[in-house]
């Protein structure tokens, strides 16, 4: 938190400078990692706020000033808050807090295999605007009878990507058809592809070819 709180002093330092602006990309990407590190500074004095009233919850308890439901209330609040900042903790590579691209693609399965991966793509929608993110349309290619063949969208927000790459792979789906009229179960495949959009915050260097 140290770390954060000296970063945040020195990339606001250079927001004052009359030629921030002059470099658009640049300062956005300074701004973004501003907000991302206050962030972290803000659900850090949360949670230490939480962690002080249930340990004070506690004595209280111990002197029959509080009941055991308050604190048993005031721990399960304070681990969920916790939970959550050990799993961000664990998005620490530096495309983890980048803007997705997330793109699907059908499979083998037909039909049935297309409404298999409209479905994905409307959970993934759904999640990113329940989650806070932004949901930018890039393309969309419906399928011949029902669902898509292929879409790609752009989801936006603070470690974006850091959610979403564990999604990168094939994606099954076995159920009872409505498009089959014989009524048997069929297996369908998507595949996901997560991509992190990456800006000039990242060092990107290539080796001359022996």
């Amino acid at each position: 938190m140290d770390n954060r709180s000296r970063e945040v002093e020195d990339l606001t330092s250079q927001t004052l400078d009359p030629n921030f602006w002059n470099d658009p990309k640049r300062a956005e990407g300074i701004q973004r990692k501003i907000g991302i590190n206050k962030r972290w500074l803000d659900d850090y004095a949360v949670l230490a706020r939480e962690v002080d009233d249930l340990e004070g919850l506690y004595e209280f308890q111990k002197e029959g000033l509080a009941t055991e439901e308050e604190v048993d209330s005031q721990y399960k609040k304070t681990e969920e808050i916790l939970a959550d900042a050990e799993f961000r903790s664990t998005l620490n590579q530096k495309e983890d807090e980048m803007n997705a691209v997330l793109t699907i693609n059908a499979g083998a399965g037909g039909t049935e295999a297309c409404d298999w991966s409209s479905m994905l793509l409307r959970m993934y929608r759904m999640w990113a605007e329940k989650s806070g993110f932004k949901v930018v349309d890039i393309f969309e290619q419906d399928g011949d009878a029902a669902g898509i063949k292929s879409a790609s969208i752009e989801i936006r927000g603070n470690y974006a990507y850091g959610w979403l790459k564990g999604e990168n792979g094939v994606h099954r789906l076995v159920r009872v058809s409505p498009f089959n009229s014989q009524g048997k179960r069929m297996t369908s495949f998507a595949s996901v592809f997560v991509h992190p959009m990456i800006d000039d915050t990242i060092d990107i260097q290539i080796s001359p070819a022996d």
